[in-house]
């Protein structure tokens, strides 16, 4: 079951995000590393065909600018609820 469901492209190819967990963490200036300091974005998520079915195949064609773009997508997602 997921949180989300997220429209993106992997290589060009239309599917769904299947979000499973999303964690933010607010940055505190009293924090002891950098990423305390600054704040950071959590989340699990597996690629999906269109119909909402895990994807194995399509997420072996994700590039690091794909992962990066999704992960942007599902901090913009939970940002606005």
């Amino acid at each position: 079951m997921y949180i989300a469901e997220i429209e993106a492209r992997v290589a060009g190819i239309p599917c769904i995000i299947g979000v499973e967990g999303f964690a933010a963490v607010k940055g505190s200036s009293s924090g002891q590393s950098d990423l305390d300091y600054r704040g950071y974005t959590e989340a699990q998520w597996e690629v999906c065909d269109r119909r909402g079915r895990p994807a194995p195949w399509l997420e072996r064609k994700l590039s690091e600018r794909d992962s990066d773009a999704i992960e942007e997508k599902i901090a913009d997602y939970f940002s606005e609820k």
